[in-house]
């Protein structure tokens, strides 16, 4: 069983002979592999003395380049009882463990959810169009080179023209119970005129729940995934991103949208596991009136750490994008927000706001933000912002004063903190990252239960409002 480390060229090809790829992806593996072996783990020499990269231990991470086996699932029993009336999958590893649709719904039956795998060869097409349509910038990562030729697992997704889908596709995906990582490719493409949400959640076995984890303490286990969306003309994608996983994990998250003419892409992000996770969106907004978003909330304690960064890439006229990002760090957590915006020479009338602020909790917590514009034209909106800050003691003694104890009072002020940024997401969404929220700082498992607390937390955000303000009206205008 090959590390990370050690992977070579032959096992990709190993892989891409195992699932009986196209000649096409098999040299587009082989490409991206090359570009992951000359790059640095951080290319940005301006990020590199913040980075915490160097807590990945490839000699540490084993992969598997054999044909997917049965995975053991004991700690999502309860996950998977839930999820049987809804569409979606459960993935476990690398395998695709259960697969089912919401019954009663004929619209969400033309719908194709598959593995990639197996979706290379019968809708080959498809793929084929969206992945050699924009088969650039490759060698802006590191890591995006390497899951976008050493994937093991992927799923693929097809939203058919106007389709609108009224409940989200649900993604299920966590690792193993044995000592693997796992590297996977997603694909996601929303037809002209549809609109569809997806959920995802990634979890992994604890190592009380793990004893083959338990018993190789050497060993580094990790999420390596790439998401690509295709958002076609008038579309409208919604992507969100629950991480859970244990605090002795790491992952590394891409995520590419092209969004055309009219069309919106939304990203949400809960992260809240992970010893190291790092987080990377670009969103590229190609075709006129196409617009963006990216929410994230973060919450980190112990010697977690997360590296987030958010791109904006404006190349079509009258686009619109935003980037939102807070974080809360307590105990010796981490945060480094880095974030771009791109308006290119013919994106003229464009608007794009870019904001990351952190709060700290302790004294030993950090965090740091680094964001930056690019601007190629004139007649357009653009603005950035950071903040990082410790608790207000005034804040917290006026709190107390009102009956509150310490703890209560700073979980009262960063409900507030967050409180702007879960107004923008659905009631459903709103109540699963509370819930989260609430078990990690109670110190519960970080896994979706749909027990009394979930239930009451629905409640109250379903009689709640999503937040429509404009941020672009005080905004500084380049001209």
């Amino acid at each position: 069983m090959p590390t990370l480390s050690s992977l070579s060229i032959d096992d990709i090809r190993n892989l891409s002979s195992l699932y009986g790829e196209p000649e096409w992806m098999s040299r587009m593996r082989e490409q991206n592999f090359t570009r992951y072996q000359s790059l640095p783990d951080e290319i940005s020499p301006l990020y590199s003395k913040y980075s915490d990269v160097n807590r990945l231990y490839p000699d540490r991470v084993k992969l598997s380049v054999t044909s997917n086996s049965p995975e053991s699932n004991d700690f999502l029993a309860d996950r998977l009882n839930e999820l049987d009336k809804e569409t979606g999958l459960v993935r476990v590893g690398s395998t695709i463990i259960k697969l089912n649709r919401n019954e009663g719904s004929s619209e969400e039956d033309s719908i194709i959810i598959e593995d990639l795998a197996t979706a290379v060869k019968s809708h080959e097409d498809k793929i084929k169009d969206a992945l050699l349509k924009h088969a650039e910038g490759y060698d802006e990562d590191k890591f995006l080179s390497l899951e976008s030729s050493a994937f093991k697992s992927g799923i693929f997704i097809y939203v058919p023209k106007d389709l609108i889908v009224e409940n989200p596709i649900r993604l299920v995906c966590a690792l193993s119970q044995d000592t693997t990582s796992s590297i996977s490719r997603n694909l996601f493409i929303s037809g002209e005129g549809s609109r569809c949400t997806i959920v995802q959640e990634l979890y992994s076995p604890s190592v009380a729940d793990s004893p083959s984890v338990a018993d190789s303490p050497s060993v580094q286990q990790g999420v390596f995934e790439l998401t690509e969306c295709h958002v076609g003309n008038g579309s409208n994608l919604e992507m969100i991103t629950l991480e859970a996983l244990d605090s002795n994990n790491v992952s590394f998250l891409n995520k590419r949208a092209w969004v055309e003419r009219d069309a919106k892409m939304s990203w949400y992000h809960g992260l809240f596991g992970g010893q190291t996770t790092r987080c990377k969106v670009d969103s590229i907004m190609r075709g006129t009136g196409a617009s963006a978003e990216d929410v994230e909330i973060i919450f980190g304690n112990t010697t977690q750490s997360f590296d987030i960064t958010s791109n904006l890439n404006h190349i079509g006229r009258h686009s619109r994008g935003r980037v939102l990002v807070k974080s809360v760090m307590r105990d010796k957590s981490k945060s480094l927000f880095k974030g771009m915006i791109k308006i290119g020479k013919d994106a003229k009338a464009s608007e794009s706001y870019l904001a990351g602020h952190a709060i700290l909790l302790d004294k030993d917590a950090k965090s740091d933000a680094i964001p930056g514009l690019e601007i190629e034209t004139n007649e357009v909106k653009a603005t950035h912002s950071a903040s990082v800050a410790q608790l207000d003691e005034v804040q917290i003694y006026y709190l107390m004063c009102r009956g509150l104890d310490r703890d209560s009072a700073k979980r009262e002020i960063v409900s507030g903190f967050l409180e702007p940024l879960t107004r923008r997401m659905g009631p459903t969404i709103r109540a699963w990252i509370n819930y989260l929220l609430e078990n990690k700082w109670s110190g519960k498992p970080l896994i979706l239960k749909a027990d009394d607390a979930l239930e009451q937390m629905l409640e109250v955000e379903r009689s709640r409002y999503r937040e429509s303000q404009d941020l672009f009206e005080k905004h500084y205008k380049y001209r």
